[in-house]
């Protein structure tokens, strides 16, 4: 009897240890930069024409075609976006610089058939073209494919029988467009599970190799190799992954806001306890919130919240592709009247060049009020006023901020990277919610490792999950030993 139960506590210990050393799925991270390089000053103006120029993009929907890529055509010569980041594509694989953007599905790079793509950046990044023939695992998207019979649904594709080819057309608004067609290839990742196991892994993703581009899109000075989509769509990447068990049906980042900017971009979920969530609004192609009202210094603005429903062309949207944030008039006003009442004995507010803008002798943390928005289920996205101010200089000795909220030009309230940036931001799509939180996003990050989130490793700090799992892995055999030796035993007792 003994030895029966020295053979099932061996054998319990075993399942234990394999189940922890292999339960969970990888998850993957990536570095975010910024395109903006440190000290390099934008007009405010040259930003919002920019997000102008994005918006009449995001906004017109998937129809006949048009799909809403972060394709900007601004005289700004960082107009690709804050934020970018690289992906390793094919076997050998490559490295591909792509912007984040969160309004969008599809991942696209240049093919190196392209006639008419750029072929040098003035962006400081050195362009790559994707070869399909180099690569020994790249397949092309036929006809008869799922994901092709998904991207005839929703986005500008048609399929060449004669060619047996799935391929896509997309027309932006201020004229720019792509071709090309998709492919089914490697995608490469890096890890966060330690050193025994593998430095980083892969999946196939289908993804659009562009042989043509027009517009501002072969503009040397504006020239990225694609645009990454984090939309929710069935062709996203997060979405592709989800659906094979590769990762988790949930992305984060964190985008840092001062000195070099960068963040951390994750396929799978920031955990911190501070997060708070608010729902999905369902059925939408981009990210909508239900925001419900505003307060300035914790008193509730004279706003109908009927302005914020979601129906047509308004609503509120989560876009990391648009720089400033933008209120419809009916908010944009009274914000600004709130806080301007706040600051009228400590600031002298000032219109420059057609923005409120406030000249300050003093701390801004000591003068400005915070300004709450708050979402459906209860939760906040309280800001500081170093979350929505922007330093713009000097004037007579004082120093100048400018309000970074925008009035937006239609019915649709836009949150972009002004508020979003030193947070954490969760994209629960499994769940059909958004959570966030203040955050230093120059330090580490807390990433779940199971649904159950029982488990979570830091996703900059790889040492000690490294050191946990080379443990692990020498326990293993011992244990594997211990095991067949009680079952001798156990054997010769019989």
């Amino acid at each position: 009897m003994r030895c029966f139960l020295s053979l099932v506590l061996a054998l319990a210990s075993f399942l234990l240890l394999v189940a922890v050393a292999y339960s969970g799925l990888p998850r993957s991270f990536l570095p975010l930069e910024r395109a903006f390089p440190p000290g390099h000053r934008v007009e405010l103006e040259a930003l919002r024409a920019r997000d102008r120029a994005r918006h009449a993009r995001i906004l017109k929907g998937v129809v006949g075609g048009v799909v809403d890529f972060s394709v900007e055509g601004t005289s700004d010569p960082y107009s690709i976006g804050l934020y970018f980041t690289k992906v390793k594509l094919g076997s050998p694989p490559r490295e591909f610089k792509v912007q984040i953007d969160t309004g969008s599905d599809i991942l696209w790079v240049a093919c190196d058939a392209c006639s008419d793509c750029p072929r040098s950046s003035d962006l400081g990044i050195e362009l790559n073209f994707f070869d399909r023939a180099s690569s020994s695992t790249a397949m092309l998207v036929s006809c008869s494919d799922q994901m092709c019979a998904s991207a005839l649904q929703s986005t500008g594709t048609e399929c060449s029988p004669q060619i047996n080819q799935c391929s896509y057309t997309f027309q932006y608004g201020d004229g720019s467009g792509t071709s090309g067609y998709y492919v089914s290839d490697l995608m490469h990742f890096d890890v966060m599970l330690g050193q025994s196991m593998p430095a980083n892994t892969s999946a196939n993703v289908v993804f659009g190799c562009s042989t043509s581009q027009s517009g501002e899109l072969t503009k040397t000075d504006k020239a990225v190799d694609g645009i990454f989509g984090f939309g929710p769509g069935g062709l996203s990447v997060i979405s592709q992954l989800s659906s094979r068990g590769v990762t988790p049906r949930v992305f984060s980042h964190c985008l840092k806001g001062e000195g070099n900017g960068g963040g951390i971009l994750v396929l799978g979920e920031i955990l911190e306890p501070n997060i708070v969530y608010s729902p999905l609004v369902p059925s939408q192609p981009h990210y909508n919130l239900n925001l419900q009202s505003i307060a300035v210094n914790e008193q509730l603005l004279p706003i109908d919240s009927a302005v914020f429903a979601t129906f047509k062309n308004q609503g509120t949207i989560v876009d990391s592709g648009t720089t400033l944030a933008y209120f419809v008039q009916e908010a944009y006003d009274p914000i600004i009247n709130a806080i301007t009442t706040a600051v009228s004995h400590s600031a002298n507010p000032i219109i420059s060049k057609g923005y409120q803008c406030y000249l300050v002798s003093s701390s801004i943390g000591d003068i400005f009020p915070p300004v709450s928005l708050n979402f459906a289920g209860g939760a906040s996205m309280v800001l500081k006023p170093e979350q929505y101010l922007i330093r713009y200089g000097f004037v007579d000795g004082s120093a100048m901020w400018c309000i970074g909220f925008q009035k937006a030009q239609d019915g649709v309230t836009i949150l972009g990277d002004v508020v979003l940036k030193d947070k954490i931001f969760v994209y629960d799509l499994a769940h059909q919610r958004i959570g966030w939180t203040n955050y230093d996003c120059s330090l580490s990050v807390n990433v779940s490792l199971t649904t159950s989130k029982d488990e979570y490793i830091n996703a900059r700090k790889r040492g000690a999950s490294s050191s946990q799992m080379d443990t692990l892995k020498n326990l293993l055999p011992v244990s594997i030993g211990i095991l067949i030796a009680y079952i001798l035993v156990f054997m010769e007792s019989l």
